[in-house]
């Protein structure tokens, strides 16, 4: 099986899929460069509400295939890596990483970028470029911290040691962990519910997440709240007591101003 970024949609769930079972899933030059144009399409799609992250099998992402980069291979992954992380954290609408098996590195970078992490009981969690003498990027190490604070950001970084599933649920690193048998059924479950929520609600959140608003952009979401429809559709479903049919979508094309971006 060649190396790839594989996507499947269904039930307004977009499953992106790492592929390198050679190497444990790691991701070549190609497959980095593959998943900014994959998220676009993803986000455009107004048939898509969720985006699932996972891996081919057993392993989720082993990191980056340092092999397949060519000279100054480090400094290329890390670049590569930090702008995929971005694209994944800028995409406007909720992510899922179903991690089950290793993730490091690279991988690990992904799923960090995730709105939300459901981990298999055997998951492995490591970020490791003190391995390889790497300088960790500024943007994916305010990420992390803000994920799972200074202390096990630094013990994450600094010995570049594997974490379990276990830990990795106390510090914040996963958001559920479930039997290995059981994780699909529950993020296809999870995934399910937030296709029925409020994309208008979800988006804004993910934006006021992100950084402080100002007050022009707390402008902006009051008056597409006040327009979108999503509201009086709540409160009415909510008083026939039936499931609400929210219609708002994130735009297409895609605003310029990425609504989950870092630091907006």
């Amino acid at each position: 099986m060649e190396p790839a970024l594989r996507l499947d949609i269904a039930d307004a769930t977009a499953t992106i899929r790492i592929a390198n079972p050679a190497k444990r899933n790691a991701m070549t030059a190609g497959m980095w460069r593959a998943l900014p144009e994959l998220l676009d399409r993803c986000a455009a799609d107004p048939a898509v509400r969720v985006l699932v992250l996972t891996g081919e099998g057993q392993t989720f992402c082993a990191g980056a295939d340092i092999s397949t980069l060519g000279a100054d291979s480090a400094e290329s992954s890390r670049d590569l890596a930090v702008a995929a992380e971005e694209a994944l954290a800028a995409f406007p609408k909720p992510t899922v990483a179903a991690v089950r098996g290793y993730c490091v590195g690279g991988g690990c970078q992904l799923a960090v970028a995730c709105d939300l992490r459901f981990a298999a009981e055997d998951a492995s969690f490591g970020i490791t470029p003190a391995k390889l003498g790497i300088v960790y990027a500024a943007s994916s190490t305010r990420r992390l911290v803000e994920l799972v604070g200074p202390a096990t950001a630094k013990y994450l970084l600094f010995s570049a040691e594997l974490v379990d599933a276990g830990r990795a649920l106390r510090t914040g690193l996963a958001d559920e962990v479930w039997p290995a048998g059981e994780l699909d059924k529950r993020v296809a479950e999870f995934a399910r519910v937030l296709a029925s929520r409020s994309q208008l609600t979800q988006a804004a959140a993910k934006e006021f997440a992100a950084g402080p608003a100002d007050t022009e952009r707390m402008a902006h979401w009051a008056a597409v709240a006040r327009d979108s429809g999503d509201t009086a559709e709540g409160v009415a479903a909510f008083l026939e007591r039936r499931a609400p049919r929210f219609g708002w979508t994130v735009p297409t094309p895609v605003p310029d101003r990425p609504l989950g971006a870092a630091g907006s």
